[in-house]
């Protein structure tokens, strides 16, 4: 039920609950998809692929979770349909994930890695939009830290259960169980419909600007010069940021650690990436953008940690590379929601994850073809991209006075 119902059922939650509950749904779906993607590199490896194809084929995944979002995100903003895209991408990834214990070969586990992406693109532009509504007023910072957070929590837990399986009896198993947790995120999912049927409510803005910009009218807000430029420097960052499937394979074919403890080093990871959430979104809600150029230092140390044989170094890089994932999944999604229009929020997370997620294609391929090829150049190429991101962020410094604290 949205507002274009006409329809005037109440939201029986706060923001702050509509927050919290979403962290449980999100919980509960990372158990899944999180605990898959924990061992997706070594799962592909027993099937017969390659770095490359490692790298690409986790690389196509999260540009099919990101780019798609080109075409989701403006859906959501044209039939204000935010639960039932919410619930279909949920749909998706519960039921893909399951199915890889069915999967006998390259193409068919592949195929379902690339499914279990897609209902992120389905979903996240609509849940995102529901969620910087709910932030209007407690900070649009805290409330996505507080959502990633919760949302780590269970990407912490899924490569647990998943390391557990694989001890007892192997990847089928694990990947069998996660089936569980799916169906719980899915009831949850509904509930929570239920108890919220009008999330922009929450967003006394909002509920001005979809009462103002109606059908193709928001279509010709346009979107700011400087929403462009944070566009290109998140990019260029992820250019350089290696997919956990490329360090797993590695850990994998390089012996560094027990196949049952590599979703391990990736639940460490998850663990990291909450605690950064929430710090980074409380610096954002008090510097702005500056507080986030930390995660380009923790990415261009990645190389050094993560590709080593060294097992207190790989555990070192599990930390930093999830600090750094926490920032880029939480805060600077909070970032597109003061740069856009309410009108085109949709359209707005869309568009930068799309660039987001082509770059990580990009960038992870090519860190694939360097692992095989030449460490030396795998670290120039994770450290240049980070010093290009620097120099892409400089014209965001440049901010008028009134916008000051937003960069």
């Amino acid at each position: 039920m949205t507002g274009r119902t006409g329809k005037t059922s109440a939201n029986r939650l706060g923001p702050m609950g509509f927050v919290l509950a979403f962290g449980v749904v999100s919980m509960l779906a990372d158990v899944v998809y999180e605990g898959a993607r924990s061992i997706t590199g070594p799962f592909l490896a027993t099937l017969g692929a390659s770095a490359v194809m490692v790298g690409f084929i986790t690389g196509f995944g999260e540009a099919v979770a990101l780019v798609l979002r080109l075409g989701t995100g403006p859906l959501a903003d044209r039939t204000r349909k935010y639960w039932p895209l919410t619930i279909a991408g949920y749909a998706l990834t519960v039921i893909a994930v399951p199915l890889l214990a069915l999967a006998s070969s390259l193409w068919q586990a592949s195929a379902l890695v690339v499914m279990e992406r897609f209902g992120k693109a389905v979903r996240t532009p609509a849940r995102d939009t529901m969620l910087s509504h709910a932030g209007a007023e407690m900070g649009r910072g805290k409330a996505f830290a507080i959502h990633e957070a919760l949302d780590q929590s269970g990407a912490l837990l899924g490569p647990l259960l998943m390391g557990l399986m694989i001890a007892v009896s192997g990847y089928q198993l694990g990947f069998g169980v996660l089936a569980i947790p799916g169906a719980l995120a899915l009831v949850a999912v509904l509930l929570l419909r239920r108890a919220v049927p009008v999330p922009e409510r929450f967003d006394a803005q909002a509920v001005t600007d979809h009462a103002v910009e109606r059908g193709s009218r928001a279509a010709r807000v346009p979107l700011p010069a400087r929403f462009w430029w944070y566009s290109a420097f998140t990019a260029v960052s992820m250019f350089g940021f290696s997919t956990f499937g490329v360090i797993s394979y590695h850990l994998e074919v390089q012996k560094v650690l027990p196949s049952a403890l590599i979703p391990v080093t990736y639940a460490v990871s998850m663990g990291a990436a909450a605690l950064a959430a929430l710090a980074s979104g409380a610096l954002y809600d008090r510097i702005g953008l500056r507080g986030l150029l930390i995660a380009l230092p923790l990415t261009a140390a990645v190389p050094f940690l993560s590709f080593t044989t060294a097992p207190a170094l790989v555990w070192a890089g599990a930390v930093v590379w999830g600090a750094a994932l926490g920032i880029h999944e939480s805060t600077l999604r909070a970032a597109v929601a003061d740069l856009v229009p309410a009108v085109r929020r949709g359209t707005g997370y869309g568009i930068f994850t799309a660039g987001y997620g082509m770059a990580w294609l990009a960038g992870s391929t090519i860190i694939g073809a360097l692992y095989t090829a030449s460490y030396a150049g795998l670290v120039i190429f994770t450290v240049g991209t980070q010093l290009v991101a620097l120099i892409v962020f400089i014209p965001l410094l440049r901010a008028s006075a009134p916008d000051a604290r937003r960069v």
